[in-house]
């Protein structure tokens, strides 16, 4: 019989235009095939490398020696399916190396072999479109199609000699077929009836001698999927010439290797597939929420959070992508943002408040309930962005911010206490640079130009070479030289000495703990500090522009440029001094190098939360990070939500967000949610004062109409400010339960009239996500129109850079007692002040603390370890 062309040119044809268009939509991607080897079969090495060439895939072999043992392979296949460059996976192996532990070891989503159990159990129940079906196999079936031209339908076949998935693949395809099939191995009773009856003979293994090929009908079409069948003799006459149709075993291997690279692409094409936009599979956790509601850490307690790796797959990150820190947390790669470039940002929502009471008036909560409402009961991908709370709150008077009720972040003492360690590093990165400053003074007040040169750029093994920070500070000075000893003298001094001005030193510790015996302090008092002593003072570690940094940074190369920009003084004739001049940026770097990455976590419903950075938004610009928005969003994809809060009432966060923060981040907010509570607008209405710790007066816990609509002037102004930024405006009333509904329906009627898109009452707090439905379906509408979003104000002065007001929170004025909306005051600055690596120059209004005190009752009294169970008591 005369054996037709190979079908191999148009599998590999087929597959290039595939992959082109792949490519077309996605120039970034490169699919690589990986395959294992244990031993030389160079032929075979050769003939992949060349198909997937003209194809325009990359291959990788990696070559094992002969005698490799099972779990060295295993080992090298986890390594293969971990690795997110390859899509494809397949193994040259011996046959006694295929056992089902290594053959299973193999991601059946890189299964390009169809090897694995689940591969074939699809393939067996039908579900061929959604599996990797034998390349072997196909090119079997598609060789007696095709090149033999066998049609197939009511043949009797025999598949001799094969073993375990082939076997099970040979099988399966032929009996789609219609084809009648047997499977025999060669020590068969009754093998000879078997050949004899066989319209195609498959051979599976190598035939052993004792059994003849005379076995075999004459005109029989035998595919030999073997290397050595004709190893026996056929008595008299050409071999070829028994056979009704010989396909040989290197046709079936090169179709097959041809077969392979088209389910590479395959596998290609899913994986981009996965890449785009998909609801997630996320398994919500149930509440069954309590009357009365139970403290914050019981209900913490109370829910068992998901594994943070199965989150994280669930979200769609890749095992590669995280960095685990216990069972609840994970940090998250920055990689991540290079896999998903090409992916459509999800819907960007803004959670500010009105001017608060000093109690805050929930906006994390608010954030909480709206994701756990979002995902958990309208089906829709959302994410929390939440800033990471300070110890120092924690132990003071307002507590934790991990949310309340039954809209928390958990395990919550995580949340709170220490987390994975960020503000520990920025509090060490911020302690070595002002002990930098203080040193480098000392040390140039105490040592002639040459010993601290010499100092500076010491000898070692006989070589004096600068290193690549002194470089880039020889370059900034104009000393175009590279080599220590071919400085003048006057270089030698404009290199070696800042000369930095005492008195202008801005750059101060950090502590994270209320403390105010710190804010001013005299230190160098030591013998060995040589009489140099000064002024100074601690501020709170969140204060620190190193926060700011982290906060407002989209890459690690940036984040170190920043840090080396920072301003920490003047030299005496006045010009800046920065972490660079000192030396110290790359070390900042280093300390800081896990700190930019973000911390994932969960709501009380699984829901996923990043928690990263936290600056105060009084003294600093109160919003968590660029890159943990900038990640979300490509998680959440084109349809989902990510959800970020802005610190104190929409006059500071939320203006700091859309001018510093989106200026920076180049992202552009689709709604802002605007937190209220009854007890907030009474307060402005000219209620009694509220103070931290002491019991509310009756006109807060009972209904009082007056009072209410009195105060809605500052919601109605705080509706105005967002409106000037041209983002739609949803009012979260956050219930409390001594609200009346006279009381809600008021300030829902006023708030609207003042302009809001949409105003509801929110019930979370005491029921989770459920209360916040009607929440989460106006965000989605007003989300749903064009965002005319604008900045106020050029960028301008040092550097264009925007601006950061410094001021109190508990007013729009400068003056914390004038509720409402204060009128014809002037606004003071003190000073102003530049965060040069931050991105912003900030004027200080009035008399602005950097280190909060402890009150007489701080929250540290309720706090306390079960030194039985482990378990912390009094956190809120």
């Amino acid at each position: 019989m005369q054996l037709r062309a190979l079908p191999l040119r148009e599998v590999i044809q087929s597959s290039k235009e595939v992959l082109s268009l792949l490519q077309e939509k996605n120039p970034a991607f490169k699919p690589v095939l990986a395959i294992i080897q244990a031993g030389d079969d160079n032929l075979m090495q050769e003939m992949n490398q060349n198909l997937a060439e003209e194809a325009g895939l990359n291959i990788t072999h990696i070559c094992l020696p002969p005698d490799s043992s099972e779990a060295e392979i295993i080992d090298e296949i986890l390594k293969m399916n971990e690795d997110t460059r390859v899509h494809g996976l397949a193994l040259q192996i011996s046959e006694n190396l295929f056992s089902n532990k290594v053959l299973n070891a193999l991601k059946p989503e890189k299964d390009v072999d169809g090897v694995t159990d689940i591969n074939l159990g699809k393939l067996v129940r039908g579900d061929a479109h959604e599996c990797f079906v034998s390349p072997v196999a196909k090119a079997v079936i598609e060789l007696l199609e095709k090149s033999v031209g066998v049609n197939l339908d009511g043949k009797k076949i025999l598949v001799v000699g094969a073993h375990g998935s082939l076997e099970a693949a040979l099988q399966c395809l032929f009996q789609r077929k219609g084809s009648m099939t047997m499977s025999s191995q060669w020590k068969t009773p009754q093998l000879q009836r078997k050949l004899r009856e066989a319209d195609i003979v498959v051979v599976g293994s190598p035939k052993p001698e004792e059994i003849p090929l005379t076995w075999i009908q004459p005109g029989t079409t035998v595919l030999n999927c073997s290397h050595d069948f004709l190893s026996g003799k056929v008595g008299g006459g050409s071999q070829r010439g028994h056979f009704g149709g010989l396909i040989e075993e290197g046709d079936v291997s090169l179709l097959a290797a041809a077969l392979r690279i088209q389910n590479m692409v395959s596998s290609g094409r899913r994986w981009l597939r996965e890449q785009q936009h998909r609801r997630w599979r996320l398994h919500c956790l149930k509440l069954q929420p309590l009357s009365p509601v139970p403290s914050d850490i019981e209900i913490s307690r109370a829910q068992t959070p998901k594994a943070v790796d199965v989150l994280a797959k669930e979200i769609g990150l890749l095992a590669d992508e995280i960095e685990i820190y216990g069972k609840s947390k994970a940090k998250v790669r920055l990689s991540v943002l290079e896999r998903f470039k090409d992916q459509a940002d999800g819907k960007y929502v803004l959670v500010a408040g009105i001017t608060p009471t000093p109690l805050g008036e929930g906006k994390s909560t608010v954030t909480i309930g709206l994701v756990q409402a979002l995902t958990a009961h309208l089906n829709v991908n959302s994410f929390a962005c939440l800033r990471q709370p300070s110890q120092g709150p924690t132990f003071g008077v307002k507590g934790g911010a991990a949310g309340g009720g039954y809209a928390q972040i958990i395990p919550m003492e995580e949340f709170n206490l220490h987390l994975t360690g960020d503000i520990h590093a920025i509090t060490a990165a911020n302690n070595l640079l002002a002990a930098a400053i203080d040193t480098r003074i000392l040390h140039e007040n105490t040592q002639t130009d040459k010993a601290l040169y010499n100092r500076l750029v010491p000898l070692v093994n006989g070589v004096r070479e600068f290193s690549e920070i002194q470089l880039a500070r020889l370059k900034k000075l104009g000393i175009n030289k590279t080599d220590p000893s071919t400085l003048t003298e006057e270089e030698v001094s404009k290199f070696a000495r800042l000369s930095i001005d005492p008195s202008t030193i801005t750059w101060q510790r950090v502590l994270d703990t209320n403390d105010r015996f710190l804010r001013k302090i005299t230190i160098g008092q030591g013998n060995t500090e040589k009489g140099y002593s000064r002024q100074a003072q601690f501020d709170i570690a969140v204060a620190s522009e190193i926060m700011a940094v982290l906060a407002l940074t989209d890459s690690l190369a940036d984040m170190k440029a920043r840090l080396g920009r920072m301003v920490v003084a003047s030299d005496k004739s006045g010009q800046p001094v920065t972490a660079d001049d000192l030396g110290v940026t790359g070390a900042l770097t280093v300390l800081m190098k896990d700190a930019i990455k973000p911390n994932l976590m969960q709501t009380l419903e699984g829901t996923p939360v990043f928690v990263h950075a936290g600056p105060f938004a009084n003294i600093a610009h109160g919003n968590s990070s660029v890159l943990a928005d900038k990640i979300a969003l490509k998680l959440v994809g084109e349809e989902g939500f990510v959800v970020t809060e802005a610190g104190f009432g929409a006059d500071i966060g939320m203006e700091k967000f859309f001018n510093i923060k989106c200026r920076a981040s180049g992202l552009v907010p689709d709604v802002v949610v605007l937190v209220a509570t009854v007890r907030a607008l009474k307060m402005h209405g000219g209620g009694p004062s509220v103070t931290a710790g002491v019991p509310l007066k009756k006109e807060y816990t009972e209904e009082n109409i007056q009072l209410v609509a009195d105060g809605c002037c500052n919601l109605q102004k705080q509706i105005q400010i967002a409106q000037l930024f041209g983002v739609p405006v949803v009012v979260a009333l956050n219930v409390f339960k001594t609200d009346t509904r006279a009381e809600i329906d008021l300030v829902c009627e006023l708030a609207k009239r003042a302009g809001a898109f949409d105003a509801v009452p929110c019930y979370h707090w005491s029921v989770g996500g459920k209360g916040s439905v009607d929440l989460a379906r106006a965000v989605r509408e007003a989300a749903s129109k064009r965002s005319r979003f604008q900045f106020l104000y050029d960028v301008q002065g040092f550097g264009n850079l925007p601006i950061c007001m410094a001021k109190t929170h508990l007013s729009l004025s400068h003056q914390p007692d004038k509720k409402g909306v204060p009128r014809d005051f002037i606004l003071p600055i003190s000073d102003v002040r530049a965060s040069i690596g931050a991105g912003f120059i900030y004027p200080l209004v009035g008399t602005m603390s950097t280190m909060p005190g402890l009150p007489t009752r701080p929250c540290f009294y309720d706090i306390d370890l079960d030194t039985e169970t482990e378990q912390v008591k009094g956190l809120f």
